[in-house]
């Protein structure tokens, strides 16, 4: 049997499926083993209690989802007497998924949530940043590294910097996570986005726009993350539109060391234990060994390099 191990900095996971955040929850546990996955990541929580944004807040659009949920949480405090018991019966690692309003914030949540149990934080620097008039932390360098470093000295627990692809400085955003302390990038959040409903001229979400997610978005990040993983020597863990397990593949030979799933979960619940089942198939098939066998393969001619760099 091929061997699906993969290692993201000092975790070790059985294979390289795990979910996006805010595409996982406790309830499907009931529709599959969660301890097949190789790990478990957790819907955004914030430090507050907060409502999220105004409905509609999801709508479909063509091969891709737009969401604006606005991170709704229970807080902190719920989270650590609920969500952390309820996965401390499983052997997959659980990475905790987080978004703060400034750089101290995140670090003073991040020392809250370094608990028995949690085995890593993803940090969502997607988010508005309010010391920068609302831009997301992850929009450029400076920003992006201030947030990690402060919440490298806050916490030993490995930290997974969650990238955007609305920067155009996607290389430069990577690498100042990493020399601030980042363990690995996921790359990414969702692209912003609008839609409008012809027949009544209306917006199609309450808060006008949202994050596009799903096969529509897949050749943008697996470029952010072909990009990323030449430019760091972090594990860079890749995320959007993933459905298939070609799709995995692709993001395996692009670099990625794994991959998470989102919107494809909405469509088929079972989506990810089906995608660990045809990896290991397809490896087989191969006659490889290992996933490593697979990772930063891709097969570009030396002067398409060259070009790439200065596009």
């Amino acid at each position: 049997m091929a061997d699906l191990t993969t290692r993201i900095g000092a975790l070790t996971l059985k294979n390289p499926i795990m979910p996006a955040s805010g595409t996982f929850s406790e309830e499907l546990a009931e529709v599959f083993d969660l301890d097949c996955l190789g790990a478990h990541v957790t819907k955004t929580i914030t430090r507050g209690k907060r409502a999220g944004n105004p409905v509609p807040r999801v709508c479909e659009v063509q091969a891709a989802m737009l969401n604006s949920i606005g991170i709704p949480s229970k807080g902190a405090e719920w989270f650590l007497h609920n969500t952390v018991p309820f996965y401390a019966d499983y052997d997959a690692p659980l990475v905790i998924s987080i978004s703060a309003n400034s750089a101290d914030e995140f670090a003073r949540f991040a020392e809250e949530i370094s608990v028995p149990g949690v085995a890593a934080i993803e940090v969502n620097i997607s988010c508005p940043n309010v010391e920068d008039h609302g831009k997301a932390f992850a929009m450029r360098p400076g920003p992006t590294g201030d947030v990690i470093r402060k919440m490298r000295s806050a916490t030993g627990l490995p930290l997974w910097a969650k990238l955007s692809p609305n920067t155009g400085e996607v290389v430069e955003v990577a690498q100042a996570a990493e020399a601030a302390g980042a363990d690995a990038l996921v790359t990414a959040n969702t692209m912003l986005a609008m839609a409008i409903d012809s027949a009544t001229g209306r917006v199609r979400l309450g808060n006008v726009m949202g994050g596009l997610s799903g096969p529509a978005l897949k050749p943008i990040t697996l470029r952010m993350t072909y990009q990323c993983a030449r430019a760091v020597s972090i594990p860079v863990i890749g995320c959007g539109g993933i459905s298939t397990v070609d799709d995995v593949l692709e993001y395996l030979i692009a670099g990625a060391r794994a991959v998470q799933v989102g919107t494809a979960t909405f469509i088929s619940p079972t989506t990810m234990p089906r995608l660990i089942g045809e990896l290991e198939q397809e490896l087989e098939e191969r006659g490889l060994t290992s996933v490593d066998a697979l990772i930063g393969s891709v097969d570009i001619a030396d002067e398409a390099i060259t070009l790439a760099e200065y596009a």
